[in-house]
């Protein structure tokens, strides 16, 4: 990346920073390969083959906390953050097939039992195991209480799974799920969660989706499923709280993958910028486009600064950063759009040529506005936090004075 300054902001380490280096210049080695692996296999043999080598390459220990094959105690925030960030900037799919091992996996990692932790997360740090998250339903995006999906305890304590999810990523490459269920048993707002294994009888993958931007996407559907006991992650019933809370760990991640992507974006446009000459001189020299790039490159710093400061706080204090999450997953998605759409402008015609590299990230950046909380959600998610914590500070200083008055 051309811009590295940002390393040496207080919210990192020097773990961090090495970490950041190492693998940006390991990413840009690496990159002509992948984009080759990509060019000539199915974008799903391409997500799952690039998993194994990250796995091979001992990336994706950062993944999964130790002892269970993990580079730290407890997963690493800022570590996963630089990450995305990192291989965004150099190719959306890697950043993709990076995440989803960390989110597919997490809800183990947070709340499993130390049983399912030792059988499964060792295999997602090798990239043996490919991983995938699965709560959205046709009827229960946004809405995901309105989840349908349902769990029933079987008479040997085992499980019971029916019903349908879709746009499930790694969708009909992934070796198992993490499946979120409506628990009727435990009362109206009661839900559960699952490891579901592929090969499961009742288990189908029913539909390939495509994208704009490809990356395995599908609908998969449970028809009287059966889980052993030992499936159940964490407590019956309290499955909404696993989701909820995995999110909280992996939302501040999208942010960064937006943030690599705009990055990239910006070098874009100050590279053909400088290059580029109209009118006697180079665009770069135009006060409107260097206006432009100003606008650019202070939302990329924004961004930075509203991920950072989320992924250090989820770090160092290790409460929830719902918030902090929230704000810093809506301003840099939204903002990286925007960015890129500048780049598209700036680069004129080669910005919407087929395999320009900003075409390439004006299709990618479009789905992090949805997936993990829609950006109108994220609102709605600050918003209740902003008026729960005026609501918890008492009256406000206007009522202050009108009751001395």
């Amino acid at each position: 990346m051309s811009d590295t300054t940002y390393l040496d902001w207080p919210f990192f380490d020097e773990s961090h920073r090495t970490f950041a280096r190492d693998l940006a210049l390991a990413a840009s080695r690496e990159v002509t390969a992948w984009e080759h692996l990509i060019a000539h296999e199915t974008v799903d043999v391409a997500s799952a083959t690039l998993a194994r080598r990250f796995g091979q390459a001992g990336w994706l220990q950062h993944v999964v906390p130790a002892p269970f094959g993990g580079a730290r105690d407890v997963l690493d925030v800022r570590t996963l953050c630089l990450a995305r960030e990192t291989l965004a900037y150099h190719n959306g799919l890697a950043d993709f097939a990076f995440a989803m091992q960390g989110l597919g996996s997490g809800p183990i990692s947070l709340y499993g039992s130390e049983a399912l932790k030792a059988h499964y997360l060792p295999r997602v740090a090798r990239g043996e195991a490919i991983a995938a998250f699965a709560l959205s339903e046709p009827n229960a995006g946004s809405d995901v209480v309105s989840m349908t999906t349902t769990a029933r305890r079987e008479s040997d304590g085992g499980w019971r799974l029916d019903g349908e999810k879709t746009w499930i990523s790694n969708g009909g490459i992934a070796d198992f799920y993490t499946v979120f269920a409506r628990y009727p048993e435990g009362g109206e707002r009661s839900f559960a969660a699952f490891v579901v294994e592929a090969d499961t009888p009742g288990f189908r993958v029913a539909e390939h989706i495509d994208v704009i931007a490809p990356h395995p996407l599908a609908r998969i559907t449970f028809d009287g499923c059966r889980l052993p006991a030992s499936a159940l992650i964490g407590e019956a019933g309290k499955g909404l709280r696993i989701a909820l809370g995995t999110l909280d760990v992996f939302r501040s991640t999208v942010g960064a993958a937006a943030l690599g992507f705009a990055r990239r974006a910006l070098d874009e446009a100050v590279a053909h910028t400088r290059q580029r000459r109209a009118f006697g001189q180079a665009l770069s020299d135009f006060q409107l486009v260097q206006a432009r790039l100003a606008d650019m490159a202070l939302a990329i710093d924004a961004s930075a600064l509203l991920i950072y400061r989320a992924a250090w706080t989820k770090d160092t204090r290790g409460t929830r950063i719902t918030r902090e999450a929230a704000m810093a997953k809506l301003h840099a998605t939204e903002s990286a759009q925007q960015v890129i759409d500048g780049a598209v402008q700036l680069l004129g015609g080669l910005g919407v040529r087929t395999g320009h590299v900003v075409e390439s990230l004006y299709r990618e950046i479009r789905a992090l506005r949805i997936y993990e909380g829609t950006s109108e959600i994220q609102k709605l998610v600050i918003a209740g936090q902003v008026l729960e914590s005026a609501s918890h500070e008492g009256q406000s200083p206007h009522q202050a004075r009108e009751g001395q008055a």
